[in-house]
């Protein structure tokens, strides 16, 4: 054990680096979410949800700013195959993207009929689709989004075909889905579920969902319990370990479901990806303020 890694499992020794330290590049958020790395522009963008501010870490000189305000209270983040964001809006409860012009266009805004809930979190799959969580978290009340009656009588995982804009529900069985990332070789959904905000004797945790060969999810086993607080956000690298926030650190799992060790954090950690050019510096959002560290990983899909 050391100040910066917590060591529960051998296999967690090969993914840190010795003398990297936990850096805080930047504070003065409220409640800070879905960092996501833009390779092209050599930029980190992230959400301070209350402030309804997208903000943007420029890499080539640590100088943190405004990105885009109002932005619908976004929420989560992600790259498309084409290198646009994808964006979960509280605000205008839709699915976003920020096309190579500029303008934000709305992709997803409604299920049978029916206003979403708040998106949540979103991932693409090499098919093109994507993928995004639902809770009701941006309706619960005007801090991060507008207080409203939900439309629908669940909250589930959906899948959107932004060629043919069909979508489905594809994760029906949690009653607060949040987290959610592919692994390696998109066989395997992970989600969190944090529905204890809303039912405290409701376990936080991660599941597993296999993909079929039609391309859906199919039933779903348990990966992770949360050691403590909940499983928010959380990527998987190329090896296939998760990285998950939960309560003051992140936690690092093995393919296998086994906790393998954690990186403690003096903040509520709430998302992460990884980032800068070799895709091995892990950007942390925490509550009212940004970290980062390097580690001997790389993010999915990386090539040296």
């Amino acid at each position: 054990m050391s100040d910066t890694y917590i060591v529960h499992d051998p296999r967690f020794s090969a993914l840190f680096i010795g003398h990297a330290r936990l850096e805080r590049l930047w504070t003065g958020g409220r409640w800070l979410e879905g960092p996501v790395y833009v390779p092209a522009a050599k930029s980190l963008l992230f959400s301070d949800i209350p402030n309804d501010a997208l903000m943007r870490l420029d890499e080539c000189d640590g100088s943190v700013g405004v990105f885009e305000r109002p932005c619908g209270f976004h929420n989560g983040h992600t790259l498309d195959r084409e290198g646009r964001v994808i964006a979960c809006e509280h605000g205008g409860r839709r699915i976003s993207r920020l096309d190579h012009d500029g303008i934000w266009r709305g992709l997803a805004d409604r299920f049978e009929g029916r206003r979403l809930n708040s998106p949540n979190d979103v991932v693409v799959h090499s098919d093109g689709s994507i993928w995004f969580s639902d809770p009701t978290y941006g309706i619960d009340s005007h801090y991060e989004g507008h207080r409203a009656s939900p439309e629908l009588s669940s909250c589930d995982v959906y899948r959107l075909d932004p060629r043919t804009g069909a979508i489905e529900a594809v994760v029906t069985d949690m009653l607060r889905p949040n987290g959610l990332c592919f692994s390696p070789d998109e066989r395997t959904l992970y989600v969190s579920d944090t529905g204890r905000t809303h039912d405290r004797d409701h376990t936080p945790c991660i599941r597993a969902y296999a993909i079929g060969p039609d391309g859906r999810p199919g039933e779903g086993r348990h990966f992770a319990a949360s050691p403590s607080g909940f499983f928010d956000g959380f990527r998987s690298d190329d090896r296939g370990h998760l990285w998950a926030s939960n309560a003051d650190a992140v936690c690092v799992y093995a393919p296998d479901g086994t906790h393998i060790g954690s990186i403690p954090v003096p903040e509520m950690v709430s998302n992460l990806c990884f980032g800068g050019q070799k895709r091995n510096r892990l950007y942390i959002t925490a509550q009212t303020s940004l970290y980062a560290i390097y580690v001997n990983a790389h993010a999915c899909g990386f090539a040296d």
